[in-house]
């Protein structure tokens, strides 16, 4: 077999091809000490940050109309140091509705209450003593009671039990209630600690946590033109976030053109479909922007600041 010969291959000149990067989308050198600002600008405007651009732009135009900026997180995020970094955005009025799990609850309440969270799992497990920790757990069974009680949510409760804890300034669900802003708890039974315990009363969480789901979709109706971001969640915010456009849209809610985009350090199933190619098929656009959360979220926080603080347009609390 003969190999075969190029000398009829037909070429074209450079400037009739469409190139895909240009030197205006190369980094750029900074000099020591420079600002954020300046920093965040000299990174190469390709993939994920270009990505990141367009969902911080993004944001800022959803809330400059009033429209809806939903984080729903997984306990990670609070695992990771990040709860700072949620909380000034919920103060600065740039996030208007949070959902978490049941593991970001109880971290939650463990850093607001003790100051400390996430303990040793594979120890715990051949010494038997893993999850059964009785403080944390005794509150937050009590705050499923009380939920039931007064006819609200999980969340809801949890942040109002949390309001005068020794450290309710860390604590997302203490600020989130006191600023007038619902986070709700998803649970799902047997995958939280509190749910080995004998004071575990199934049917206030399950009353409680189906009360936040309602709230949840009762946001997500409101979503259209606004954005979405999953951060760590793999499995159950996804599908939560599914169901809640589900049975909206199936309401009569038309709920579209939103941006929905995740945050993970690697691509999972469910947080793809949801909320990113949701977003997408619903005429709005969809990210995926992979990393670690102690990198990603803080410059993506410090980066929506930036911008909003550019912005001399009053922020639709």
């Amino acid at each position: 077999m003969e190999p075969i010969s190029f000398n009829g291959v037909r070429r074209i000149s450079i400037h009739e091809r469409k190139s895909k990067v240009s030197v205006k989308q190369l980094s750029r050198q900074l000099h020591p000490g420079a600002s954020f600002s300046e920093f965040f600008d000299s990174l190469p405007d390709v993939f994920a940050v270009s990505w990141l651009k367009e969902l911080v732009d993004a944001i800022w135009r959803a809330r400059s109309e009033g429209k809806h900026f939903v984080v729903m997180y997984g306990a990670h995020v609070v695992k990771c140091g990040l709860s700072p970094v949620i909380i000034q955005l919920i103060r600065e009025g740039i996030i208007t509705a949070l959902a978490t799990n049941g593991a970001g609850a109880y971290h939650d309440v463990e850093l607001a209450m003790f100051e400390a969270t996430s303990e040793d799992v594979s120890s715990g497990i051949v010494n038997g003593t893993f999850g059964m920790a009785r403080e944390p757990v005794s509150f937050i069974n009590s705050a499923a009671r009380l939920a039931v009680r007064r006819g609200i949510g999980l969340g809801e409760a949890i942040g109002s039990k949390l309001k005068k804890a020794k450290r309710a300034d860390l604590s997302i669900l203490a600020q989130a209630y006191a600023h007038g802003i619902p986070l709700t708890v998803h649970v799902a039974i047997g995958t939280d600690v509190n749910h080995i315990h004998p004071d575990f009363d199934a049917p206030s969480f399950g009353k409680a946590t189906y009360t936040d789901f309602r709230i949840f979709c009762r946001v997500v109706s409101e979503l259209s033109y606004g954005v979405v971001l999953n951060i760590g969640s793999a499995v159950i915010l996804p599908l939560i976030f599914e169901k809640a456009l589900a049975v909206v849209r199936n309401l009569g809610y038309d709920v579209k053109c939103f941006v929905g985009a995740t945050f993970d350090f690697i691509r999972h199933y469910r947080a793809t479909k949801n909320p990113v190619e949701r977003a997408q098929e619903l005429g709005g656009k969809g990210y995926y922007i992979i990393g670690h959360h102690e990198i990603i979220v803080p410059m993506f926080a410090q980066a929506l600041l930036e911008r909003f603080s550019k912005s001399n347009e009053a922020i639709h609390r």
